[in-house]
């Protein structure tokens, strides 16, 4: 079957028209002439006619091998106006527009926190991501991806796999770039008894981990794995949410400062460990809002050690179960919040209620942001522009900071 390729889905498929409807085909690009099999919707044994312009040469090794990336082999001008065109459908199918900004890409090896499969094997121990759609674990020594310094924590990885580790499961790790050095968290492994424990604490030690969690449980700390969100310094829990890229985290910050403004006091909703809440108290007061107690506790403890900030409050609640009610956002000149990927469908219809001047929305799903938007549209807030910013390079991820301002009383 010969097929051209139309368009790209959300998932970095491409989209052509069948004999029978839509046929979905792997690693190309629009324009591209392809041949191969049908296997029900999708092409197999795919073979490019005729290439498209936009097509590159992967810069990494394992780019048709792991499924960590999914479109290395497409330009950079290519890959940033379809992640573009995916927060444009989305609003479009809620009946909204904006103003978008250009996409703001993070680096190659920028990603700072990464989370790795791994298995002992009879000659030492493989890591690395799964192959697409599939069990197969892909190792990837030079990967294009990773940060420098977490690909110089793989020796460490290795010895840990070595030795908690069995060749009947696999392990899953967790591995952050922090101040203070590799912070690591393993799940999966051999329940750690004393003999394990000292010998993982011996691991630690000769790789010079900062901080060393197994199966939740605390084995060594070395030293603070601390993050900088501003002026303060935090340790946020093992495994805890940490944007993926320093340079991401910087646009994302820099759109919501702008987004709020002079604002004095700011509700920051889903704070985590205070990527936001932190650097905003620099310029006003700030109640930062999150389900996860640690994770507000490790924000407070950075907020009291700074110099300089506003007052930060916290506040443990799930805003899902229990979101914030318009009489509760009184006296707030601005609100941010940064939902996970189901969004805030409660949030934001008492949100929409409140009548907070201004609205700093971020999102990691167009899907759920359109959906969330929509409410806050039709209760008199204006979508001022979106900002997306791709901090999951050669991924189908995408993630975006909105404006929204109150038109209409």
């Amino acid at each position: 079957m010969i097929l051209t390729i139309d368009r790209l889905g959300h998932r970095g498929d491409g989209i052509a028209q069948g004999p029978d409807g839509q046929v979905l085909v792997p690693q190309v690009l629009p324009g591209e002439v392809v041949e191969g099999d049908p296997a029900g919707d999708r092409l197999v044994n795919i073979r490019i006619l005729t290439p498209s312009a936009q097509r590159i040469r992967p810069p990494c090794r394992h780019a048709r091998t792991c499924g960590g990336c999914l479109m290395q082999h497409a330009s950079d001008p290519l890959v940033a106006d379809w992640k573009q065109g995916i927060v444009k459908g989305a609003l479009a199918g809620q009946g909204l527009d904006a103003p978008l900004r250009p996409v703001a890409t993070s680096p190659p090896r920028s990603r700072r926190r990464a989370s790795l499969a791994a298995r002992r094997t009879r000659g030492g121990a493989l890591i690395g991501f799964h192959a697409r759609a599939s069990d197969t674990l892909v190792a990837i020594p030079g990967c294009q991806l990773l940060h420098p310094a977490l690909l110089a924590a793989f020796p460490a990885l290795e010895a840990l796999v070595v030795t908690g580790g069995s060749r009947s499961a696999e392990l899953s790790l967790t591995v952050t770039h922090s101040l203070g050095g590799p912070d690591i968290a393993v799940t999966g492994g051999k329940p750690p008894d004393a003999g394990l424990r000292l010998a993982l604490a011996r691991v630690a030690e000769t790789f010079d981990i900062a901080r060393l969690t197994w199966d939740a449980e605390p084995v060594a700390l070395r030293r603070m794995p601390v993050q900088r969100f501003g002026k303060a310094l935090v340790a946020p829990p093992p495994g805890a949410f940490l944007q993926a890229t320093a340079e991401g985290e910087a646009t994302l910050l820099a759109a919501v400062t702008e987004a709020i403004g002079p604002a004095r006091r700011v509700a920051d909703l889903f704070a985590g460990c205070g990527t936001f809440s932190l650097p905003l108290a620099d310029l006003a007061e700030v109640h930062a809002v999150e389900s996860n107690a640690a994770m507000l506790a490790a924000l407070d403890r950075g907020w009291r050690q700074a110099q300089g900030l506003h007052r930060v409050t916290t506040e443990t609640r799930d805003l899902f179960r229990r979101p914030l009610e318009p009489d509760e956002f009184k006296g707030f000149d601005a609100v941010v919040i940064d939902p996970p990927r189901a969004g805030a469908e409660a949030q934001a219809a008492t949100l929409a209620r409140s009548r907070v001047p201004v609205i700093a929305f971020l999102s990691c799903n167009p899907v759920t942001f359109a959906r969330d938007a929509r409410v806050l549209k039709e209760a008199g807030y204006g979508l001022d522009w979106v900002q997306v910013v791709d901090q999951f390079r050669w991924a189908a991820h995408v993630e975006l900071v909105a404006r929204f301002s109150l038109r209409r009383r």
